[in-house]
């Protein structure tokens, strides 16, 4: 159901299902459309409550009908991801689209460091279908395998799946290493099984600097 045209346009064809993106992400479509506003991101009220405290609006639309939908998002490339039953952890911002089908949900993954204390929440995805993810520049998929975590800079990191467990290093930098001052106060490390998913340029964090 999910093609791309191009590497920053997806092509959504549907016969009576249904897909959530991005609110405001559509671009076209043919046939008949119907178009309800989802809110929270989540499912259920835990879900929009978490969304609440960390402040983290995040605004969905569900398509329905029969014909095509194109989807885009500030000419971002898009990356699709097949989920087999599994469950995908991606930032809010970097998720485009899903199979209707697919649970969406919030979950804590850990303290972004000691000396702020802020917690950091991530949207999942689960069950069987696609779900298409954004990135600024070609993503790039890198394995994670018991013999070789990886550590990777918060403004790079889009999404990762699998038996992955996710920790935080604080106090150093990838610019800490270049004698360069600035830059995010922390590190993600991924040890187990899997695939995470990165883009070859930074956003903005909230951890700011220590």
């Amino acid at each position: 159901m999910f093609r791309l045209q191009g590497s920053r346009v997806l092509a959504v064809d549907m016969t009576g299902d249904a897909v959530k993106a991005k609110n405001g992400s559509m671009v076209a479509y043919d046939g008949q459309m119907s178009f309800k506003k989802l809110t929270g991101g989540g499912e259920g009220l835990r879900g929009m409550v978490t969304r609440r405290l960390t402040g983290e609006q995040m605004t969905v639309m569900e398509v329905k009908g029969h014909g095509t939908c194109w989807f885009a998002d500030r000419a971002s490339e898009i990356n699709l991801v097949d989920l087999q039953g599994d469950k995908l952890y991606v930032e809010s911002s970097n998720l485009l689209a899903t199979d209707a089908g697919l649970r969406t949900g919030t979950t804590f993954t850990g303290l972004r460091g000691a000396s702020q204390g802020n917690g950091l929440f991530t949207t999942t995805v689960e069950g069987r279908g696609q779900a298409a993810i954004m990135s600024d520049g070609p993503a790039v998929v890198l394995r994670v395998s018991r013999q070789y975590p990886l550590t990777v800079d918060p403004g790079a990191y889009i999404a990762h799946q699998g038996e992955v467990r996710q920790s935080f290093q604080t106090g150093v930098t990838f610019r800490t290493f270049l004698g360069e001052g600035g830059g995010e106060a922390f590190q993600i490390r991924f040890e187990g099984e899997g695939l995470v998913y990165v883009q070859p340029s930074e956003r903005n964090t909230i951890a700011g600097d220590v």
